[in-house]
């Protein structure tokens, strides 16, 4: 027997996804994994200094348990990094935590902020906001997106629902699109969020933003990452950042991630997260501490991993677009941000080699799998229908020339369908 929300608990679509595609590989197929957002550490390795600098915290032996909030100098990093780089002013002892990565900081926001029945407002697809919901016991607004939108919401999307909410949570660049908020955008959100918390009364729970920020430095062209604080600084008070090494670092398995916001809300999170026993390891915390200071290595990593990342992303933008051009029912959104590109393959009705009727985007993500050699996320693992042909491609675990390869096999899949 099981608990009623453990019976009830859905696990990772992605990871499914990923179950299958392993599977293949075993057999020897060749595949171009563009399902989970991590990165093969031979394609995108860590930075070389970050590296140096966990190797000489082992050597120091930093081996114990680290202080539950985080090593003191790491948060004084994240403290000067944030403040250097994006204007925001966060003190290091009462206003900034260390943890295991963004989710321990995203599920300790929710028990901070969240109690059951509470109204949480999220936008469609989104990563993982509907299972933190459900582990709460929300009541959860999913607002749907447009791809006419980049699949963003607006503060039109929101204004109907913000009456009684306590948490909207946002993210930018996003998982699972790649796609940002504009200024003016992210701007009108804020705004709506500043009204609404002036008619709460006294006691009221007011409207909270939690403003997931992980893939804020891997940005690319004329785009430019956007903040609530830094554009409204009056929302300081009703706004949590996540952030991190993970993935601007292409350090996901290094496990440092830092939220920061009001210390009423931080000092909450510090005790979920110390309880849960979430922390980042001491060691890595120490070199992670270190390597902030290093700017000169921070830029030129930077440099060179944003051009990889994007070159990626734009082959497969354009080899979508080139099917595109060719008559194929698919379509891409240009790459903004992040790792991850917004693909459409709308083959809804077609009949397969073997006689399958397609209808699910599940059934043509696993024909892709299958016949083309390439497995992306349908957006339904996000939180959309079945029947929204879009999908999620993460470059983190592709090569360039993987990529370019894939494309060809998906032309000749979709022609084998009829």
């Amino acid at each position: 027997m099981h608990s009623k929300l453990a019976k009830n608990l859905i696990g990772s679509e992605i990871l499914k996804i990923a179950a299958q595609v392993n599977a293949l590989k075993a057999n020897g197929e060749a595949i171009s994994n563009l399902t989970v957002g991590d990165f093969d550490p031979a394609i995108y390795p860590i930075p070389d200094a970050l590296q140096e600098e966990i190797g000489k915290a082992y050597a120091e032996h930093h081996t114990n348990y680290p202080p539950a909030d985080g090593v003191l100098t790491l948060r004084q990093s994240v403290s000067d990094f944030v403040k250097e780089r994006l204007g925001l002013v966060y003190s290091a002892e009462k206003e900034i935590m260390i943890a295991g990565g963004s989710r321990p900081l995203i599920y300790s926001t929710y028990l901070a902020i969240v109690d059951p029945g509470d109204k949480v407002i999220f936008p469609t697809p989104s990563w993982n906001n509907n299972h933190y919901s459900y582990l709460t016991q929300a009541n959860p607004v999913l607002l749907e997106t447009k791809p006419e939108h980049n699949y963003m919401p607006t503060a039109a999307d929101i204004a109907p629902h913000v009456k009684g909410a306590v948490l909207l949570a946002l993210c930018s660049p996003l998982n699972p699109t790649g796609t940002m908020f504009s200024k003016k955008d992210l701007e009108e959100i804020c705004d709506l969020v500043i009204a609404e918390n002036k008619t709460r009364a006294e006691g009221e729970k007011p409207l909270y933003i939690m403003f997931d920020q992980m893939y804020w430095m891997l940005t690319f062209g004329e785009y430019a990452h956007h903040d609530p604080v830094s554009l409204r600084p009056e929302l300081k008070n009703f706004t949590i950042y996540i952030d991190g090494a993970s993935k601007a670092f292409a350090a996901t398995g290094v496990r440092v991630g830092w939220g920061f916001g009001p210390e009423h809300v931080i000092s909450k999170m510090k005790t979920i997260v110390g309880h849960m026993g979430a922390w980042a390891p001491k060691a890595e915390q120490v070199a992670t501490a270190k390597f902030l200071k290093r700017n000169a290595d921070v830029d030129t990593y930077m440099a060179n991993f944003k051009e990889k990342v994007q070159k990626s992303l734009t082959a497969l933008h354009n080899g979508f677009q080139q099917l595109k051009a060719e008559g194929f029912d698919v379509d891409s959104i240009e790459p903004m941000g992040a790792i991850y590109l917004t693909v459409k393959v709308d083959m809804k009705g077609k009949k397969t080699p073997d006689g399958k009727i397609l209808e699910t985007a599940s059934d043509v993500n696993f024909y892709l799998i299958k016949t083309a050699g390439m497995a992306l996320v349908p957006f339904s693992a996000f939180g959309t229908s079945e029947d929204e042909f879009w999908f999620r491609a993460s470059i983190g675990a592709a090569s360039l020339e993987d990529i370019e390869a894939g494309i060809t096999r998906v032309k000749n899949a979709l022609t084998q369908l009829s």
